[in-house]
């Protein structure tokens, strides 16, 4: 497959996991454009699409983490301001307490729900055992339980 189709294929979705763990839509483009520059790197070869897509989240989620890392120097982009460039009114209070969970979190939760992947696949992905994934699953659950029972009990 050439670069272009693959860009075009896998990008979308990698958008979607860097901004949820970057809350920042310069920082998850940057990321997204080093885990492609990575890609044309490597070359690396794949048994088939879904090890192809494993492969570019994986190395997606590790850069983030990096950046993450790097980021503690340097100042934070407010959700407020996130929140009004990428979700409907509707939405905004739920982007919130997701872009609020802790990093690890957070992947998760969106592999999981969002993606649509299983804990299994979500623990290949991430190189975790799967009861570090249902672990995270379950802190994360419980963490927006809490959230919106707050937020709709007032």
């Amino acid at each position: 497959m050439q670069i272009e189709e693959i860009v075009l294929k896998y990008s979308n979705m990698l958008y979607k996991i860097c901004i949820v763990m970057l809350c920042n839509e310069q920082d998850a483009k940057d990321a997204i454009q080093d885990t492609f520059c990575k890609y044309l790197e490597k070359k690396p070869d794949f048994a088939n699409d879904d090890h192809e897509k494993a492969w570019l989240i994986r190395v997606a989620t590790n850069i983030c983490r990096d950046m993450l890392r790097a980021r503690m120097r340097h100042p934070k982009i407010s959700i407020d301001e996130l929140s009004n460039c990428l979700a409907a009114p509707a939405q905004k209070e739920t982007l919130t307490e997701l872009m609020e969970l802790p990093s690890k979190q957070k992947v998760v939760i969106y592999l999981h729900y969002v993606d649509g992947y299983s804990v299994k696949e979500i623990a290949d992905i991430l190189g975790i055992t799967q009861s570090a994934v249902k672990k995270r699953l379950q802190r994360g659950r419980e963490y927006l339980r809490l959230s919106w029972k707050e937020v709709y009990s007032r």
